[in-house]
């Protein structure tokens, strides 16, 4: 049986360490590396044994009785969560570390909203339970109060294959049935091992067992308990489906496709649709070359050169996007004397890899701009362009990602008719919910544009991010709707259509209220009650807001939101007020009304009439000449009207 499990924390949880033990107990490895000796197995690049701390995602693999585990351990850091994420879309079940001292911390709520949005089973562990100050107890309780209060606590019993009372009563108080059950029959050790299973399986119970991975304390009880708890249900026979999950680059530069197989059989030489050309198993930055893999398995290929992270492959057509985004934007800054071609396609390469860096060529202002998550991304990606490329760059300063939306509906109009050329296309725009991005949907008859026309339009609106008329930053939180629209015969040919859509969706943008937005911080802050008022003076003077303060004995924690903008760097402040003892997390809590707009939009200095790129003006012919008509006539123009 194949199963895929991942090991996700906070950072300095004890996550790598963790992974260090189980690979050991399970003689995958040989000795047990240490994260402060350099020495960890999983954290084998240079910038992760120099930092301490894991960067990119890496697999091991270990038998333990009739199971193959894939064991993927994942960043820590709040800077590398888009890492993260994109490793939790492969995995079967989840081991989330906590410290016995710190307890939940704030990527622990972060992996944990992601978890539960794609409905991962999974295991608790509370390591460092060798440290002063330890407690399983006070973490069980925050986790009930945190995270879920189906979590259950396994002593070593269980892994004897011996279940307690109390535990029993814990699965029979989930479900209706098997309450009669425990009440008619009481202990029938079959029936709750494999009830206790399903209910992990269906994430309604979450097991959680405690130990210290550095001295190596509660690892085999948590091996056999994981081992007698999960199961996977993949078929060899049906036809090969599976994910990309992420995108490397060996040291011959070959393209490595990292792919999880979620059906049927994979050979070499097959085409999904590109020839595969090897099949590597990779177990930390060693692999073995293998003719073909089965449903379940975690490999690498090489041979795909356009496959790209979140594509389906094989039978699966889908593709994935991930929530975790950037809010932030920093420009490349480099030697005048070196080609900016060459540094875009540097990075472009290193763009295939995280698609998050999201890098864009500003024609305008003629520089390379990268998205990231925070300052340790940019001290991570500079050392990463030197090693790689033996290129010296540095970052401008980190702005801030703006984006726009509109508040009131409206209709957009876009005609596209040069000589021998032929679109129209009519939108109506409307505001959507707060985050929901983009949502397209058609009314048009297909007596005025067939399927075909109309999937194009579609297609258009999704091709690339447009450009809003405030700042020229994305748009987004828009319903676009397909209203009408008009093609010929003779004429319409590729491109007509993408260039009459744009057109309509500016010229519908040009005749609403539009809106800047903002990323936005939630917070958590724990302090001493006598900091409590200077807290709040500081939350209501970055512009946030805040829940009624919980106060208990001499603590209170407080809970808000707030921009980005003006709390990233609040966290070094809050330090020094609470003296180091204070407790604050952040995590991205999506977007949300420009606390300063007119200030950003002066500081842009956006003019939307000079972005060639993006314009409302239609093209229109007569007697065999082309002329233009502005947005704002355009309407009265149009022939489907």
């Amino acid at each position: 049986m194949n199963k895929s499990i991942g090991i996700l924390a906070h950072v300095d949880a004890g996550k790598t360490t963790f992974a260090e033990q189980v690979l050991y107990h399970t003689k995958s490895i040989k000795s047990r590396g240490r994260v402060d000796h350099k020495s960890s197995f999983l954290d084998s690049h240079n910038i992760e044994k120099e930092r301490g701390i894991t960067v990119f995602s890496d697999e091991g693999i270990f038998n333990y009785k009739s199971s193959t585990y894939y064991l993927v351990d994942t960043p820590g850091h709040a800077d590398f969560s888009p890492e993260m994420e994109r490793a939790i879309r492969i995995m079967d079940y989840a081991i989330v570390i906590i410290s016995g001292v710190e307890g939940i911390q704030g990527q622990t709520e972060l992996v944990w909203e992601l978890l539960r949005k794609y409905g991962i089973p999974t295991f608790f562990f509370i390591n460092k339970m060798d440290r002063e100050g330890a407690s399983a107890q006070d973490v069980l309780e925050e986790i009930s109060l945190n995270l879920t209060k189906d979590v259950c606590f396994i002593t070593e019993a269980l892994s004897k294959g011996e279940m307690s009372s109390e535990l029993i009563e814990f699965i029979a108080e989930r479900d209706e049935v098997l309450f009669e059950r425990y009440l008619e029959d009481g202990y029938e050790k079959n029936l709750w091992i494999n009830s206790m299973k399903n209910m992990i399986k269906e994430n309604k119970i979450f097991p959680c067992l405690s130990g210290s991975a550095l001295i190596d304390v509660g690892i085999e009880s948590f091996l056999e308990v994981l081992d007698l708890l999960t199961f996977t249900e993949y078929s060899d026979k049906e036809e090969f489906s599976g994910l990309v999950y992420k995108i490397r680059h060996d040291e011959q530069g070959n393209r490595l496709t990292f792919i999880k197989a979620l059906s049927g059989t994979l050979r070499v030489r097959e085409e999904i649709p590109e020839k595969v050309s090897q099949i590597r198993i990779y177990n930390g930055n060693k692999f073995k070359a293998v003719d073909k893999v089965f449903a379940g398995e975690l490999f690498a290929v090489t041979g795909l050169s356009s496959a790209a992270i979140g594509d389906g492959v094989g039978s699966l057509k889908e593709k994935i996007y991930y929530e975790m985004i950037p809010t932030l934007k920093s420009k490349v800054i480099f030697d005048d004397a070196i080609n900016a071609k060459d540094v875009l396609s540097y990075f472009k390469l290193l763009e295939s890899e995280d698609p998050a860096l999201n890098i864009n060529w500003d024609e305008r202002l003629y520089e390379i701009q990268v998205h990231i998550m925070g300052t340790i991304q940019l001290e991570v990606l500079k050392q990463l362009v030197e090693e790689r490329f033996n290129l010296s760059v540095d970052f401008g300063p980190c702005e801030i990602l703006y984006k726009e939306t509109i508040l009131t509906e409206a209709k957009g109009y876009g005609h596209f008719e040069p000589l021998r050329h032929y679109a129209e296309v009519h939108l109506k725009l409307e505001p959507a919910e707060r985050n929901s991005g983009i949502i397209f949907n058609s009314v048009c008859h297909t007596d005025d544009l067939t399927i075909g026309n109309q999937n194009l339009v579609c297609t258009h609106i999704y091709e690339r991010e447009h450009h809003g008329i405030l700042t020229g930053s994305p748009i987004t939180d828009l319903k676009i709707t397909l209203i009408t629209g008009r093609a010929h015969n003779k004429h319409t040919s590729g491109g007509d259509f993408r260039e009459a859509t744009f057109r309509a969706l500016r010229q519908g943008l040009e005749n609403t209220k539009n809106v800047l937005i903002e990323p936005y911080y939630r917070f958590k802050m724990e302090a001493d009650i006598d900091y409590m008022g200077r807290i709040l003076s500081d939350i209501q003077k970055l512009k946030g807001s805040f829940e009624a303060p919980q106060t208990s004995l001499n603590k209170v924690i407080i809970i808000g939101r707030g921009p980005v903008a003006t709390f990233m760097n609040y966290g070094i402040e809050f330090t020094a007020i609470t003296k180091g003892k204070g407790k604050i997390n952040f995590i991205f809590d999506g977007y949300d009304i420009c606390h300063n707009e007119e200030e950003v939009i002066k500081k842009i200095g956006y003019n939307k009439n000079a972005d060639i790129d993006y314009t409302s003006t239609s093209i229109f012919c007569s007697k065999g000449q082309a002329f233009l008509v502005s947005g704002d006539e355009a309407k009265g123009y149009m022939h489907c009207l």
